[in-house]
């Protein structure tokens, strides 16, 4: 009788620890859904980067939207321009076109849906992660990308940040 007492408590035991560490991963989870892919990009600027060896400078607001929305295809200068997202669903590009076009990421990518079909311009490459962003840029001379401040490297230049 004692054995099974120890082995209710012991299973008791281990049904708490379990318990405990499923509450301690999601908060650890939520906190880095919050920092630093969710609300970086909200807590500081956003900025349009392309590659150093661009031989683009600066580009306006109405540039980028129409690099973004595929309205055009090249930058001012003539050169191609090869724009990436973040990730879907992520609070950067949430964010990013609710300040460039002032639209939601479902009307983006609705609208994106209406041109794909008509054929007539072709969406900003996806990417996986922040990360991926970052290297697509440092590696393609014709990338154009947003990112938080924080994440632009020596190999990157600011094209256009929004005003505060």
């Amino acid at each position: 009788m004692k054995y099974v007492v120890t082995t209710s408590l012991q299973t008791r035991l281990s049904q708490l620890v379990m318990l405990s560490a499923s509450r301690l991963m999601i908060g650890v989870l939520f906190c880095l859904s919050i920092t630093p892919y969710g609300l970086a990009a909200q807590d500081e600027s956003l900025v349009v980067v392309v590659n150093q060896a661009s031989g683009v400078e600066t580009l306006t607001k109405k540039e980028v939207v129409d690099i973004f929305m595929g309205r055009y295809n090249r930058f001012p200068n003539g050169q191609i321009a090869y724009p990436v997202d973040l990730p879907s669903g992520s609070s950067g590009k949430s964010y990013f076109y609710k300040q460039l076009v002032n639209q939601s990421e479902r009307k983006i990518q609705s609208y994106w849906s209406r041109l794909l079909f008509s054929g007539r311009a072709k969406p900003p490459e996806a990417s996986k992660s922040l990360p991926d962003v970052v290297n697509y840029v440092v590696s393609n001379e014709e990338a154009i990308a947003y990112l938080p401040r924080t994440l632009i490297t020596p190999e990157m230049k600011i094209v256009f940040q929004f005003s505060s």
